[in-house]
């Protein structure tokens, strides 16, 4: 099974899920909001948050078409609100102070080598860039972790970009994603998760997820993934074009609880637990004489039947009690045992 490290931190086969709290672009250019983010990242439990490096002159034209669940173009949004490098750099130094690990999403490759000239210990690479070859290597060539999403991709597409990640040598992951903002439950597709952890087996699989709850980042721990990433917002009020697929920090908290919680519980060995025997004691059920039955009486199947507790005869064997004789008198609505019978 794939793995990977970033910062000391192992991810993939035998790891806890690695859980993103994608901060994007909701502190919407304040550098207080972003901090505010990364202390409530920490405080429900994610092991990293993280935002985007746009430089938007070197990701997009002006005018490119393009559609939008927002108000205004991307272009103009990022003009306006997109953090500086000083201020990731201070963001960075923020994390390390309170403990969560920092990432960031370049969206160019200048971006890309500004952030790790910044010290960076990985890259987040988002689904729109995830077929730009000449960009996915050269950020390989950097020689960090790198974490990809495959929204609106093929799995050709996502091949492509896996052998050339895989002849880079770099630790990396594919994130199993969906483009839509918000998507319909039924184009989630939690089943592709198997495929891509069988086609890719160099690559650590996890899950990017697009819908407004939880249920579906759930699943995908149930189906393996080993790094989860959601979008995270202070207040849903916030607008902004991730505001409709973000959740905030209480249901952060709910994701980083329950995640855990369903990875506690994918084991695979069915047995019967100390703790479950006491219940087993009372809950199953015995043989039990429905009337009186007198010594020298042939039992038959309308004299007896099963009834908790589970501390006479097993009410499975039944058939070896039907048919024989009564040793001794057996009082009704009692548990038969092996001595009432001859």
């Amino acid at each position: 099974m794939a793995s990977m490290n970033i910062n000391g931190r192992p991810i993939g086969d035998g790891a806890p899920v690695y859980v993103i709290a994608e901060g994007c672009d909701n502190h919407m250019g304040s550098i207080e909001a972003a901090k505010e983010m990364c202390l409530r990242a920490k405080l429900a439990g994610a092991d990293c948050i993280k935002f985007q490096h746009h430089l938007p002159d070197e990701e997009m034209l002006p005018d490119v078409p393009m559609t939008s669940n927002f108000d205004i173009p991307l272009y103009d949004f990022l003009k306006l609100h997109a953090l500086t490098l000083d201020q990731h750099a201070e963001l960075m130094a923020y994390c390390e102070e309170v403990g969560i690990q920092y990432l960031c999403t370049p969206f160019s490759l200048k971006a890309a080598q500004e952030l790790d000239e910044l010290g960076v210990d990985a890259f987040k690479i988002g689904s729109g860039e995830m077929d730009d070859i000449p960009t996915i290597r050269a950020i390989a060539a950097l020689g960090k972790p790198m974490i990809v999403s495959t929204g609106m991709a093929t799995m050709e597409e996502i091949r492509r970009t896996y052998d050339v990640l895989a002849e880079s040598g770099v630790e990396f992951a594919l994130m199993n994603c969906l483009s839509e903002y918000p998507p319909i439950y039924e184009d989630v597709n939690l089943g592709v998760l198997d495929i891509m952890a069988e086609a890719f087996p160099k690559a650590v699989i996890g899950h990017s997820d697009h819908t407004p709850d939880l249920y579906t980042c759930f699943g995908a721990v149930a189906r393996g993934a080993k790094i989860l990433e959601k979008h995270v917002i202070l207040d849903k009020r916030t607008p902004g074009p991730d505001q409709s697929v973000s959740i905030d920090f209480s249901e952060l908290r709910s994701l980083c609880d329950g995640a855990r919680k369903v990875e506690a519980a994918l084991g695979c060995e069915k047995k019967v637990h100390e703790s479950e025997s006491g219940i087993r004691e009372w809950a199953h059920r015995s043989v039990v004489a429905l009337r009186p039955i007198k010594a020298g009486e042939v039992i038959t199947q309308d004299m007896v039947w099963g009834k908790r507790p589970g501390t006479g005869i097993p009410s499975w064997r039944m058939d070896e009690v039907v048919g024989r004789t009564a040793a001794r008198d057996i009082e009704g609505n009692t548990l038969v045992s092996w001595e009432d019978l001859a």
